[in-house]
């Protein structure tokens, strides 16, 4: 089994991981993404790092969405109260990406699916951040399959329409979680990125613009906003003194991995920062058929984050 993008949580003492499920569709690959031609979920397990992993098995299937058409990208899961939800990102049947979330009492599923996605919602890559006020935020989006340059102010557009190489580059979106977990409680509003200047980090600067899988964690009283700008295959990181941002550009999380695509998740688990990742080595690089990696995450008494290299670190853990 191969699976990629994956969303790292910790509950009930327990390290749970949600990610895509990647298999060969047959559908060919393009600048697009075609081939991630993925249509079900499977959750997984840990009482410990290095322990024993439980595959769960099916969590949600394509043909239990309603309004699904094709393409179940990455998801991400939260836990409020005593129900867990499973969000995740599906083409409708007119092949435009929302983001649609599933129930369920148990951690690993299986989720029931609602009816229909959250209203408002669009592109991919959903990750709902908890803050410590006990407030839920989801942050999503992304460019080229993603569509997320298909969009201006919640309206699809049906064209792509990028800023100029040196206008702001297209940002994520972030939107307060209603009570329900189900809805947008406001409008999604735009995740400002800065330069060490101050000024927004621009679409020609593809090493650090922002291109797909924002997630947040908070460490020391700052919030982390972390991102992989696509084309350049980085991880890289930004922080900022609230979950709407601005957030500044500080560096590198992680160099490029085997393989085009590269998405992250960052959580704490007894007593250690980790980060979760995915990369194509088990397929002898092939790009739609992935795996998913841990390793340490830290953070320095300054608090920017060592920079890591999967292929140093594989090379040294030998």
């Amino acid at each position: 089994m191969y699976t990629a993008d994956p969303s790292a949580h910790v509950f009930n003492g327990k390290l749970y991981v949600y990610p895509s499920h990647d298999f060969e569709s047959g559908i060919p690959e393009d600048d697009l993404g075609s081939h991630f031609n993925m249509e079900d979920y499977h959750v997984f397990s840990m009482d410990s790092v290095g322990g024993e992993v439980t595959d769960h098995g099916l969590a949600l299937h394509i043909d239990d969405v309603p309004w699904a058409g094709r393409q179940m990208w990455a998801p991400d899961a939260a836990k409020k109260g005593d129900e867990y939800f499973l969000y995740f990102p599906v083409k409708d049947k007119e092949d435009i990406f929302h983001i649609g979330v599933a129930i369920s009492k148990n951690p690993e599923g299986p989720f029931e699916a609602m009816d229909n996605p959250i209203e408002g919602s669009y592109s991919m890559d959903p990750a709902v951040f908890e803050d410590t006020d006990g407030k839920y935020y989801m942050y999503f989006g992304g460019i080229w399959g993603g569509q997320l340059q298909q969009w201006d102010q919640g309206e699809y557009l049906g064209e792509d329409r990028y800023p100029a190489d040196d206008e702001p580059a297209l940002a994520p979106k972030v939107a307060l979680m209603g009570d329900d977990m189900v809805s947008f409680a406001e409008e999604p509003k735009d995740v400002l990125v800065l330069d060490e200047k101050g000024d927004p980090i621009v679409t020609g600067d593809n090493d650090r613009r922002f291109f797909e899988a924002a997630w947040v964690h908070k460490y020391d009283g700052k919030y982390y906003l972390s991102y992989s700008t696509g084309d350049t295959h980085n991880i890289v990181y930004a922080i900022g003194d609230s979950p709407y941002g601005p957030f500044t550009y500080k560096g590198v999380i992680l160099d490029p991995v085997l393989g085009w695509t590269n998405h992250h998740s960052i959580v704490k688990y007894q007593g250690k920062w980790w980060l979760f990742f995915h990369d194509s080595s088990m397929s002898g690089g092939k790009t739609h058929l992935r795996s998913v990696k841990m390793t340490e995450l830290t953070h320095n008494p300054d608090g920017s984050i060592k920079r890591l290299n999967a292929f140093v670190e594989a090379e040294s853990n030998k």
